[in-house]
């Protein structure tokens, strides 16, 4: 990579952490840029609509190009908008917020959310960040479908979430880690207490493309509701057989994972039944013993 293409991503970068703005002057020394280099992309950036000033000679920050160019990606790929339903029918089935995440090559991103229209507390990360590997139920839910080796590989090459910024119980040794990993393969999904953040419960599964995850799809509330034996509860009510259903009383959600598969960015010419999607972590793909298919209704 050239060094002024380099440095101009680290750049945009930096400043989508500064919401605010920030000065020329401080960009450059946190960035180690020389200050002249600095300026000149920035004027380059300002100059295409990444970035302005808040006045002249005032502070720099991003402008929205950058985030319409994501949500149009989004928009384009059908990926959000097939799952918007299945978001809000789970959202609405569990009082909580409900989000999506998808694969980019090796990291997690949220890329949507459905939240119910309960009152007071809400649990509401934001949006657009890579999900922490080692202590948020999303990539859990994404490493059990993974090898031991090729999960740590990921969460080595990220690091480990530290309990003094994430949750109490955040897993900061390999042992640590690949206990959550194996609980949650035997459990057919990922579940987690306090490891995210204080007070807060999660429970995550992986939608499947063929072989692969491609994406993930989780609940997370404060832990005063949403306990971990509340979270059983709730899957297994998830999972209970549909009335009237014929000889095969429980659906796979496999199937459902796959409906909206062939309607995801690989196919994004092919349309979905957005009421019969739904989403799963194949137990069998996790190689794991089998277990209920966790799939929202």
């Amino acid at each position: 990579m050239s060094l002024a293409l380099d440095r101009g991503l680290t750049l945009l970068e930096h400043l989508a952490a500064q919401p605010e703005g920030i000065p020329l002057a401080l960009l450059a020394r946190e960035l180690d840029m020389p200050l002249s280099a600095c300026h000149r992309l920035l004027a380059e950036l300002q100059a295409r609509g990444y970035v302005r000033q808040t006045r002249e000679r005032g502070d720099y920050l991003l402008t929205t190009k950058l985030a319409s160019l994501g949500l149009g990606y989004l928009s384009g790929a059908g990926t959000v908008d097939i799952a918007e339903p299945l978001l809000e029918r789970l959202a609405h089935q569990s009082d909580e917020l409900v989000r999506l995440s998808l694969v980019d090559g090796d990291h997690l991103t949220w890329v949507a959310k459905a939240q119910s229209n309960r009152k007071g507390l809400r649990y509401d990360p934001d949006m657009g960040a890579h999900a922490r590997l080692s202590c948020t139920a999303s990539g859990h839910a994404w490493l059990l479908t993974m090898t031991d080796e090729r999960a740590l590989e990921l969460v080595t090459r990220q690091g480990f979430g530290e309990p003094r910024e994430y949750g109490p119980k955040a897993p900061t040794t390999v042992k640590a880690l690949l206990g959550f990993l194996h609980a949650a393969r035997v459990r057919g999904y990922a579940m987690i207490d306090e490891v995210f953040a204080p007070g807060m419960t999660a429970m995550a599964a992986p939608v499947f493309r063929r072989q692969d995850a491609f994406a993930v799809i989780s609940i997370a509330g404060p832990r005063a509701r949403m306990s971990m034996s509340g979270c059983t509860r709730w899957h297994q009510c998830c999972c209970k057989p549909r009335q009237n259903s014929g000889p095969s009383a429980m659906r796979p959600a496999c199937s459902a994972g796959r409906r909206w598969a062939k309607a995801s960015p690989a196919n994004p010419r092919k349309k979905a039944n957005p009421h019969s999607v739904g989403f799963a972590c194949n137990p069998a793909r996790s190689r794991a013993p089998a277990s209920p298919a966790f799939m929202g209704r």
